[in-house]
C-alpha cells in the first residue's frame, strides 16, 4: 500500500438509524398508496354490481315503471337456445359444442329464436380455429355473435351470453 492510502480517512456507510428510517418512510409510502388504490378501485364498481347490492323493494318496480317509462334496460326477455354442435371448417376434425342464451328487448316470437340460432349455427361451421384461440380471438367471437344475431333479429337481440363453448 501507498503511504497515501493510509492517511485518507474510510468513509463509513450511512448508520443503521438512517437505513430503518428510509426502510419504514418506503414502506409507509407502500401501504399509504395500496390503501389509496384499494379504495380508488372500490368506489369504481358497475352498475350490475351496484343493483345486485341494493335489493329491490316489492313495491319499488311500480314506481320505477312509472318514472321511466314502460321501457327499461332491466326488461330484458332471456331466451336459451339450444346447443349448437358442429364441426370447424378447419381442421374439420375439430368439433364444437356452443351454448348460447339471448337477451332480447322485450317478448318475441319462436321463430326469431330459431331464426337466430340458425344462423349462429351456419356462421359457427365458418370458424376457423386460429380464428377462437386466445383471449382477444374469443372477445371477436363473442362480438361477432351479437351482431349477426342482432342483423338477424332486426335489432331485438341485445347481446349473445355465451354459457359454454367446447372444443373436441
Amino acid at each position: 500500500m501507498s503511504d497515501i492510502d493510509q492517511f485518507l480517512p474510510q468513509k463509513p456507510g450511512p448508520s443503521l438509524v438512517v437505513q430503518l428510517g428510509i426502510l419504514l418512510l418506503m414502506t409507509s409510502a407502500a401501504v399509504g398508496m395500496g390503501w389509496l388504490s384499494g379504495s380508488y378501485l372500490k368506489g369504481e364498481s358497475t352498475p350490475v354490481e351496484q343493483a345486485a347490492v341494493v335489493a329491490p323493494k316489492p313495491h319499488a318496480a311500480k314506481e320505477t315503471a312509472a318514472e321511466h317509462g314502460p321501457a327499461t334496460e332491466a326488461a330484458g326477455t332471456l331466451v336459451q337456445l339450444p346447443a349448437i354442435t358442429a364441426n370447424l371448417a378447419a381442421p374439420d376434425t375439430m368439433w364444437i359444442r356452443l351454448e348460447v342464451s339471448l337477451v332480447l328487448d322485450a317478448p318475441q316470437s319462436a321463430d326469431l329464436a330459431e331464426r337466430v340460432h340458425q344462423d349462429l349455427l351456419a356462421f359457427v361451421r365458418t370458424l376457423r380455429i386460429h380464428q377462437v384461440q386466445g383471449a382477444s380471438a374469443f372477445r371477436h367471437l363473442k362480438t361477432d355473435l351479437d351482431e349477426r344475431a342482432a342483423i338477424r333479429s332486426d335489432g331485438h337481440v341485445k347481446e349473445v351470453l355465451i354459457r359454454t363453448l367446447l372444443f373436441e
